[in-house]
């Protein structure tokens, strides 16, 4: 797939507030400072399109944006940010949970996991959430250029350790990389084939 246009459409703070589902929609989250702006930029090929910060928690609203005119691309607030109040963790994890249960053209939502850190239970706790859920999801491990292959090795043995600890097997996930590139043609891939099922529906 390729890139022609990506457009801003809106913030909402609300569930009620976000634009109307007459597109299929990717969702896109994590732990604050995970990456998702710049893997977002990567992802469309667009410099500022998300706003990145060295500051976590940046994103505090739900961001749309329409990709070639016939898909949504959301990205939604981090989550588990310490040094947010505990007031507004309340009304991200609303405003997350409200998304990803009632959203309903959202075909999948990638879920941002930092693979230079060891495995951290609020992602863990989440995974889980969606499988019982029944949420569709793939897990984006970002940051992967920053590891050694042995460093990555071993850290991608201890999610799966972790990862299986409440699931039978593995979810669908992909190495990826903002700075380069890695795992973008992927998931424009995965997004191209879902499209082309929602047009069919």
């Amino acid at each position: 797939m390729e890139i022609h246009q990506a457009k801003f459409v809106k913030s909402s703070a609300t569930f009620e507030q976000l634009p109307s589902s007459n597109y299929p929609e990717y969702g896109f989250v994590g732990r604050s400072n995970v990456g998702k702006s710049s893997w977002i930029n990567c992802l469309v090929e667009r410099k500022n399109l998300a706003k990145t910060s060295s500051t976590p928690g940046k994103t505090q609203l739900i961001n749309h944006f329409l990709i070639n005119g016939s898909w949504y691309l959301a990205d939604l607030p981090g989550y588990g940010y310490a040094k947010t109040s505990k007031k507004k963790r309340s009304t991200f994890a609303k405003m997350i949970t409200d998304y990803v249960l009632k959203r309903e053209n959202l075909l999948n939502l990638y879920v941002l996991i930092d693979s230079r850190v060891k495995p951290q239970a609020i992602d863990m706790e989440f995974l889980e959430f969606l499988g019982v859920k029944a949420v569709p999801f793939t897990i984006l491990f970002t940051k992967t250029d920053k590891l050694t292959q042995k460093e990555f090795s071993k850290n991608m043995k201890a999610y799966q350790a972790a990862i299986l600890q409440s699931w039978e097997r593995v979810p669908h996930f992909v190495h990826t990389s903002a700075v380069k590139g890695r795992g973008r043609k992927e998931v424009l891939g995965h997004i191209e084939e879902m499209n082309q099922m929602f047009s069919k529906s």
